[in-house]
């Protein structure tokens, strides 16, 4: 095909190859995206006094983003197959950018739920069409670790927001809006970026030898074993990760008395300790060619770190317990599973199947803040809700006992 990019792992004109510019700016997206999400966690105390919120409401404020995100994550996907990735991905991520702006302007409790809508909306369009992009450009051989790079950037962003929030608003003295702000500019100039480097595999009805290309159903997915498999286990990974990413700020101020300008910094450590475990994890896993065995020793030592934050008397073994579950939780894990899903499908069904994946994984997203902050206000404490996630961690372990897999 004469009109296509170059094939995966081809160098352009200047000598870099096209997968890397790929890789890259998915990197910086995935920064951005999830400094927008953990942005506000930090400063929920602050916006608890101004709108007069409960615990209940909190959790909704947080819900309603993953709601709209999760609910664009299919469709996306197939759109991104139908039409092209990029035409679906960019203007969504352009406008998650420009909503990241309208939360900090917000004035009343109705436009801030508003915004958050719109803004996980936005970002709902990035999952499916990006994984079904950089997954038919990266090198098969490189792929948990292509992946493991990409995903680093959410490991990157959460601390960037979680940092930079209570820097901005507990050291300097801003309000609370000021975060948004600052993380809305270097957004939309991401989106665009994305949009002029990054090549999309152009689409052909015929194979180079003449050959029809066979497009699957979206009713093959559901009948993949190995990809219910999957779906099963990044939801239950996923719960527990949104309970620390939404809460854990929270509960390091309210019941372990942290002051608030350090529970930035502590918070970050799981994404921070995440990236080296990550990227060791998913070069394993393309080394040995199969993706269960690592998943088998990941999944207990997370469902054990889980527990260990509610355990541990002293703020020292809270802090490790933390560096473990980064070390071993939802974004070392996440890799493994990307490859896993890749190999279960043909490209052509890639957006498709990764918007499916991420519905299923965000789903809990939905459900872990609201009943996490409902949770806190019946018993007065957030440690049930980690005991709830390492509960859905061993369900999931559970069917990883059963997935098949050829090396």
């Amino acid at each position: 095909m004469s009109q296509s990019i170059e094939h995966a792992g081809a160098p352009q004109k200047t000598g870099i190859p096209a997968w890397w510019v790929t890789v890259f700016l998915f990197w910086l997206g995935w920064i951005f995206m999830y400094a927008d999400r953990t942005v506000l966690n930090p400063v929920m105390g602050e916006l608890q006094k101004e709108f007069g919120l409960n615990g209940t409401q909190l959790g909704v404020l947080n819900s309603v983003f993953y709601f709209s995100y999760a609910l664009l994550q299919v469709p996306a996907g197939i759109l991104g197959d139908k039409i092209g990735k990029k035409k679906v991905l960019v203007p969504g991520f352009l406008l998650f950018g420009v909503f990241t702006a309208v939360t900090g302007w917000a004035k009343t409790w109705t436009t801030l739920l508003f915004s958050r809508v719109v803004t996980g909306a936005g970002e709902g369009t990035y999952y499916g069409p990006q994984y079904g992009l950089s997954s038919e450009q990266i090198p098969k051989k490189y792929r948990s670790l292509g992946s493991a790079i990409i995903n680093s950037g959410m490991a990157f962003g959460i601390a960037l927001g979680l940092m930079s929030s209570s820097w901005l608003v507990y050291d300097q003295g801003h309000s609370w809006r000021m975060p948004f702000y600052a993380m809305a500019v270097p957004s939309i100039l991401t989106g665009l970026a994305i949009w002029f480097f990054v090549k999309e595999k152009k689409r052909s009805a015929v194979t180079a030898d003449g050959v029809a290309v066979k497009k699957g159903k979206f009713s093959d997915l559901l009948k993949n074993r190995n990809l219910l498999l999957v779906y099963l286990m990044v939801f239950c990974s996923l719960f527990g990760f949104f309970v620390i990413l939404t809460w854990l700020p929270y509960y390091l101020q309210s019941e372990r008395g942290i002051p608030g300008s350090a529970t930035g910094f502590i918070s970050s450590l799981v994404a921070w300790i995440s990236i080296p475990g990550a990227l060791l994890f998913s070069t394993i896993s393309d080394r040995l060619g199969k993706r269960k065995p690592l998943i088998l020793i990941l999944v207990p030592l997370a469902i054990l770190s889980m527990l260990s934050i509610v355990w541990m008397p002293t703020m020292g073994g809270v802090i490790a317990a933390l560096c473990i579950y980064g070390l071993v939780g939802k974004l070392a894990l996440d890799p493994v599973l990307v490859a896993l899903v890749a190999d279960s499908v043909d490209e052509n069904n890639y957006s498709t199947a990764f918007g499916l994946f991420n519905f299923i994984g965000m789903s809990s997203s939905i459900l872990a803040p609201i009943i996490a902050g409902a949770a806190r206000d019946l018993t007065g404490s957030l440690a049930s809700s980690f005991y709830v996630s390492a509960a859905l961690l061993v369900i999931g372990l559970c069917g990883m006992l059963f997935l098949k897999e050829k090396k």
